[in-house]
């Protein structure tokens, strides 16, 4: 009799300690210089005053390294009662005042360059607010503004504008033919976060495209002026399962994007268009870091010189040149292996081999169109980053890409933050 009184006792006492509830009596966030404690607190669900949860505070982290403004965060729960604990949220600030330089080789081989400035974190709450001057024998201009929390911790606002000038190549029968290429935009954006891992962005874009003629061939079924003015309908659906330690990435992520575009003119046609991006990241031994991106599109299928796909050094394949084709589909594929040469607290070098393999749709044409040899690309090289740690994406790049099937070139491409 004694023993069963004593199991039961025990039965007792362990089904009351496991039952017990630890509750947060306090969330301490240390380290902040310029991000508000009131945003940090705003967006990570282990709030004070509820039931702690080792599995929302991981999440909670790995939300934290994703902002710009932060490089760094870790958790620790100090215990102050047998049901009661405080949890210590430390983080490492990046500096998010950016300025932005590019200088490159255009179309018509002139030289171009691009600046800028963006701060990452505009008054402590995650905004990004900042703009660019381009000159490539043109001016261009833009000014964008993002909050992706500005109502709620699941609700935001984006809103873009843009004049940007340039002088592109259009592709016709075998011809080409360089033209002035004009475009102003208003875009506003809704942002709504779905949950920890999935994100929304719809809203509209209203464009005027201006194309004159400069030199090469001509068409009679081909304007020599266009000025157009439209309407883009645009959504963004985003899962972001990827987890962040400083130049490290690990995990997937995936982006689809999809536009319906009204167009009234003799000829642009209203089209539809997606494309999709997979993110593949693993972390390889203590240094190493392997890389990829599968870029999948197709939009309505017009014969048509202003096809939107482009065949690009600075979009999708290192090596191969400025706007060297355009095409209504496109299968692209980007993977490289990263490995860290050198890394001190401020700073990491990287030395990377890559592979970028792509195949295009010609305008008007069939899905056979991806397997036909003449249209697969597939270029290699190597590069170098240099990363600063504590500057939100300063990541100095340069690649050289060399082509490895038939008629295809080699060139440097010089960038700011990973190439994807």
């Amino acid at each position: 009799m004694r023993n069963k009184i004593t199991i039961i006792l025990i039965i007792c006492i362990c089904f009351s300690s496991f039952s017990q509830e630890n509750i947060i009596s306090d969330v301490k966030i240390i380290g902040l210089k310029k991000t508000k404690i009131s945003f940090i607190k705003k967006i990570i669900s282990s709030k004070k005053n509820t039931l702690l949860d080792s599995v929302k505070l991981s999440e909670d982290i790995v939300r934290l390294k994703r902002l710009p403004a932060i490089s760094n965060a870790y958790f620790q729960v100090v215990f102050i009662s047998d049901d009661k604990q405080n949890v210590l949220i430390h983080i490492e600030e990046n500096f998010t005042i950016i300025p932005e330089f590019n200088i490159w080789t255009t179309t018509n081989k002139k030289t171009a360059y691009k600046i800028g400035l963006y701060d990452y974190n505009f008054l402590g709450e995650n905004i990004t607010l900042g703009g660019f001057y381009q000159n490539n024998g043109f001016d261009s201009y833009g000014i964008n503004f993002s909050a992706p929390t500005l109502f709620s911790n699941k609700w935001g606002l984006g809103l873009h504008h843009q004049k940007w000038i340039s002088e592109e190549p259009l592709y016709f029968a075998d011809k080409t033919a360089n033209y002035k290429y004009q475009n102003t935009s208003y875009e506003a954006l809704a942002i709504y976060q779905i949950n920890f891992k999935n994100n929304l962005q719809f809203g509209f874009n209203y464009f005027k495209e201006k194309y004159d003629y400069l030199k090469g061939s001509t068409s009679p079924d081909i304007p020599l002026t266009l000025d157009v003015n439209k309407w883009l309908f645009k959504t963004v659906y985003t899962y972001d399962n990827l987890n962040y330690h400083y130049e490290y990435i690990n995990g997937f992520k995936n982006e689809l994007y999809a536009q319906y575009v009204i167009s009234e003119n003799l000829y642009q046609d209203d089209f539809l268009i997606f494309w999709n991006d997979f993110f593949y990241f693993k972390r390889v031994g203590k240094k190493g870091n392997w890389a990829n991106r599968l870029r999948v599109g197709l939009s309505s299928n017009i014969k048509s010189p202003f096809a939107p796909f482009a065949l690009d050094n600075n979009v999708n394949l290192r090596g191969v040149g400025v706007l060297v084709d355009r095409g209504t589909g496109s299968i692209v594929w980007n993977t490289e292996y990263r490995h860290t040469l050198y890394n001190n607290k401020w700073l990491a070098i990287q030395g990377n081999a890559f592979v970028d393999t792509g195949s295009w749709r010609n305008p008007g044409g069939n899905l056979s169109d991806f397997v036909q040899e003449k249209n697969i690309q597939v270029y290699s090289g190597f590069g170098l980053r240099c990363i600063n740690k504590k500057i939100f994406n300063a990541v100095f790049r340069i690649d050289y890409g060399y082509g490895l099937t038939k008629n295809t070139s080699k060139g440097f491409v010089f960038g700011i933050g990973q190439y994807f």
